[in-house]
């Protein structure tokens, strides 16, 4: 206990720094989700289970931020995991479980939850809300237990699909095809693997899988939907257009087709169409996902509905409130204030049409480099997927992917290509003539070791032994100890790395 007169102590004052708990975590997290900003919510309580992993009470909190957030598949795996293997006491996660599965139509474990909750508490807190869902899905649903196969579908469709929104596409692909070879009639799992090859960056699968849901269910709207984004992003403009002439046909009944239908038509730019189904399922009640106040926002706005477009952007803040500043309605400021932006874009593109493959390597660096390569691919200018070579398909998935937390599916030789870059940039980003030549003649190298195989490591000693061999070809007088130097590398790294590249050494 502190003495009420403490010693005056000599010398300095010790500093104790603070080092919050998972309890610290937890109660902001309470605070943030009373104050319903379930992103921070989210942010701290992921904070307090990491530093309190076996406390089920903050696992049982997170699982409601993510049902709040409607991201129910990973909400149950939480709570199966308070139920196994932390606290089988807490009996509500029962409720939160069937709750979760009724929302994800897989009513047979809503069924099975909700009859275990009042099993095991039938006087607890959520004993009355239990029964109401219980009759409810008795009188919506018939039989439960008898779809059990059905909703088994449903609940791994939906898994993929969150795999997908977290930028997992390769275990998505795998989910999907051991799902799709015990079902091999399921389309709905056909159509989120093609989206997984397509943003995962193998274009060619994902249109030969839409392909075969074509063949065997030509009316699949989900199917149609997902290859006219593909054309979309792939600039086959005619293609795309014949497609939408034929979608804009369709007047779809079922509220999830509707939303389909319009969020495709809302991104490829059809905002007139686009808003006309949005609406209409707004004016039903649906209740609706980010992406839904998103699009129908977007919609409304390039449709001079303002106030529908800020009445949804309103919606969607409350779910994902990090999306503020970015309103539809600000677009032609940020494009005045981001001039040289465009500018910027405007050479990437150019520079991605151009005869050498080096140069087009180097407009794919670039385009990472810049912080805008989502919207740099959207342009129309941006050229087909089909006219890029080899490494320049397997460069340009890579660095797709490099935002995501999935390390395991990248090309570890492109990433060190694309770190040697990185290093060429640091050293001599004040210099663009430099750097110009130096990243042309890397690039030059990569393309040739990479059709060869060539296993790459160290990018600071490639990036060096770039340096020296451009130098020596310009005859500009740089000494193997000074570049070294530079680089943070040995003389005899150096000379190890300009021997093993010079081969593939051939300057524009």
């Amino acid at each position: 206990m502190m003495s009420k007169h403490p010693k005056k102590h000599e010398g300095r004052a010790k500093v104790y720094s603070f080092i919050p708990t998972g309890e610290y975590y937890f109660h902001k997290g309470l605070e943030a989700y009373d104050r319903f900003d379930f992103q921070k919510a989210k942010k701290y309580l992921k904070r307090a289970l990491e530093l309190e992993p076996m406390e089920p009470m903050i696992a049982c909190q997170l699982s409601l931020v993510y049902t709040e957030t409607g991201e129910y598949a990973q909400s149950n795996e939480l709570l199966l995991a308070i139920l196994n293997e932390m606290d089988e006491r807490m009996t509500e996660c029962h409720y939160f479980l069937a709750n979760n599965y009724a929302h994800l139509g897989v009513y047979s474990e809503a069924y099975r939850h909700a009859k275990l909750y009042l099993e095991r508490d039938e006087i607890g807190e959520f004993a009355e809300d239990a029964e109401d869902l219980l009759e409810w899905i008795h009188q919506h649903e018939g039989d439960a237990e008898s779809s059990m196969e059905q909703e088994t579908l449903l609940y791994l469709q939906e898994k993929s699909r969150a795999m997908l929104e977290d930028g997992h596409y390769m275990e998505a692909v795998k989910l999907l095809k051991k799902l799709i070879k015990s079902h091999p009639e399921f389309w709905p799992a056909y159509n989120n693997m093609a989206l997984a090859y397509f943003y995962g960056g193998n274009t060619d699968e994902a249109f030969r899988t839409l392909e075969k849901v074509l063949d065997h269910n030509k009316g699949n709207l989900h199917a149609l939907c997902n290859l006219a984004v593909f054309y979309y992003y792939e600039q086959k403009t005619e293609r795309l257009q014949s497609l939408l002439k034929l979608l804009e046909k369709i007047q779809p009944l079922n509220p999830e087709h509707r939303y389909k239908l319009g969020t495709t038509f809302a991104l490829t730019k059809r905002y007139e169409r686009a808003y006309c189904l949005l609406k209409q399922l707004q004016k039903t009640g649906y209740a609706g996902s980010p992406g839904y106040y998103y699009w129908l926002s977007k919609a409304a706005f390039f449709t001079g509905n303002q106030k529908t477009a800020e009445a949804a952007w309103n919606q969607l803040l409350v779910l994902e409130p990090q999306k503020a500043g970015s309103e539809p309605w600000n677009e032609d400021v940020k494009r005045s204030k981001n001039g040289e932006d465009n500018q910027y874009e405007e050479l990437i593109l150019k520079l991605l049409r151009s005869h050498e493959i080096p140069e087009r390597l180097c407009a794919i660096f670039f385009m990472e480099i810049s912080g805008r390569k989502r919207t740099i691919i959207s342009s129309p200018s941006f050229k087909s997927l089909e006219e890029f070579t080899f490494p320049e398909k397997v460069y340009l998935a890579t660095i797709l992917q490099l935002e995501k937390d999935h390390e395991m599916n990248i090309n570890v030789n492109v990433k060190t290509g694309h770190e040697t870059a990185l290093e060429l940039y640091e050293q001599h980003a004040s210099d663009q003539s430099e750097l110009s030549v130096l990243l042309v003649d890397w690039f030059a190298a990569f393309e040739k070791m990479l059709e060869t195989g060539e296993k790459l490591s160290n990018p600071s000693a490639l990036a060096a032994a770039t340096e020296y061999l451009s130098a020596t070809e310009r005859n500009k007088k740089k000494t193997q100890r000074e570049i070294a130097k530079q680089y943070g590398i040995s003389p005899a790294t150096l000379r190890k790395y300009t021997n093993k590249i010079a081969d593939y050494f051939i300057p524009l």
